[in-house]
């Protein structure tokens, strides 16, 4: 299968670190937290992107306050596990709430 995001994800990492980076120069506050999770939910894309086992096309990510929610539907109790897993290993993740379900 081909996957036409992964280019459109890396993209999107870098914008969002990019500015990650003059956001929080500024002492922090709502701006640079939101931008934070914005490249948190970003990198946990790229990751399941890079996972050939799970597709990012049934997968939400949705990330508050370094909080991961993930969402949607899988084929299998395995890709429900292996979201999570992927998820935990993204910089700056501090929990996952996994809300996956089975097709």
């Amino acid at each position: 299968m081909k996957r036409f995001g992964v280019t459109t994800a890396l993209a999107v990492m870098l914008a969002f670190s990019q500015v990650a980076g003059c956001a929080t120069s500024g002492g922090g506050g709502p701006v640079a937290q939101y931008v934070d999770d914005a490249t948190i939910t970003a990198g946990v894309k790229a990751a399941i992107v890079r996972e050939p086992t799970l597709s990012i096309f049934d997968i939400d990510v949705e990330t508050v306050q370094g909080v991961v929610r993930l969402s949607g539907f899988v084929s299998s109790a395995d890709s429900v596990a292996a979201a999570a897993s992927v998820a935990r290993t993204v910089k700056g993740v501090k929990s996952v709430k996994n809300d996956l379900r089975l097709k």
